[in-house]
């Protein structure tokens, strides 16, 4: 069944594979945020882990080894980070600036002989049985690996995040590092783990773009995907399921300006490209405004810890 030309089930389906960067970015970012830093270097490490897991999967041809590299990458670019401001103490938000810029600086450098290159193709893993399913198979059950294992790691996040151990170290280090530092725990170690972890995100979320979605490599391939990442942490109050459902309202508006543009609706191309952002920021302002200056961020966000 199709709507003035544009089809529900791959709208649906599509909006899926939109929606798996941003989510594993804002998963990967929310984590680091829950420990107390603030790294708006998000775009840098999405970047970076694109350029990386693009050249790795071109080079072995095999899309497996780019997604393990595109992780590396976002992993040590993070770690730069993690060196700046919790081993020299620099204030995290112009240190985050700075990893976006030189994470788009050198994927710019790594990159240039790769374009327009395509990479081996990712395979799906369609669910057997369940793939048969009316509407419902295609749209949900017949993709890849990487699209399950996003949705995987919202569940994963959540319940560490809530019932175990890590997860309420993690969170007591957001919320007072100075208590949890005199609790004999490692507020540092914790940080740099979450960072680490937030880099991998990321670079998997950069890798899917390369990869996946758009399975090629250009400059300023992540189209500031990762800024949306960070405004989706905010919007879910730093709460996994908020999370998926941030990512895929973006996913969702993305796809559909992407089909109504290619439907030739009678809207300006560049009204319906900047659309996305401009639903992202709307829910921002009126979440905001619902909280009256209330806010569920960590304690301990964007400030510096001193150990004794």
């Amino acid at each position: 069944m199709d709507f003035g030309g544009i089809n529900p089930v791959i709208l649906l389906a599509s909006l899926m594979v939109a929606s798996t960067p941003i989510l594993l970015a804002a998963l990967g970012e929310m984590v680091v945020e829950k420990s107390g830093v603030l790294n708006l270097g998000v775009e840098g490490m999405m970047i970076f882990g694109a350029v990386c897991g693009f050249i790795a999967a071109v080079e072995t041809q095999s899309p497996t080894l780019g997604f393990i590299a595109a992780a590396a990458g976002g992993a040590l670019l993070s770690m730069l980070f993690g060196l700046l401001t919790q081993i020299f103490l620099t204030t995290q938000v112009p240190a985050g600036l700075a990893l976006t810029l030189l994470g788009t600086g050198l994927a710019s450098l790594l990159g240039q002989n790769y374009q327009g290159m395509s990479p081996p193709r990712m395979p799906d893993m369609n669910i057997p049985l369940l793939e048969n399913i009316p509407v419902i198979g295609p749209v949900i059950f017949q993709h890849d690996a990487i699209v399950y294992l996003s949705l995987i790691m919202v569940v994963a996040i959540w319940a560490v995040l809530k019932f175990t151990r890590v997860g309420l170290i993690l969170r007591a280090v957001g919320e007072n590092h100075t208590a949890a530092h005199a609790l004999g725990y490692k507020v540092k170690a914790v940080r740099f783990a979450a960072i680490g972890f937030g880099g991998a995100m990321a670079g998997l979320g950069g890798a899917y773009i390369s990869l996946v979605r758009v399975p090629q490599w250009t400059d300023g391939i992540t189209a500031g995907i990762g800024w949306i990442a960070l405004a989706i942490v905010v919007f879910a109050s730093w709460r996994a399921g908020r999370v998926l459902i941030g990512a895929y309202l973006f996913g969702g508006i993305t796809v559909l300006q992407l089909n109504l543009q290619a439907a030739g609706a009678k809207v300006p191309v560049e009204l319906l490209s900047m659309s996305p952002f401009l639903a992202t920021i709307l829910v921002l302002v009126v979440i905001s405004a619902r909280r009256h200056g209330a806010s569920n961020a960590p304690a301990m966000l964007g400030r510096i810890f001193h150990s004794s």
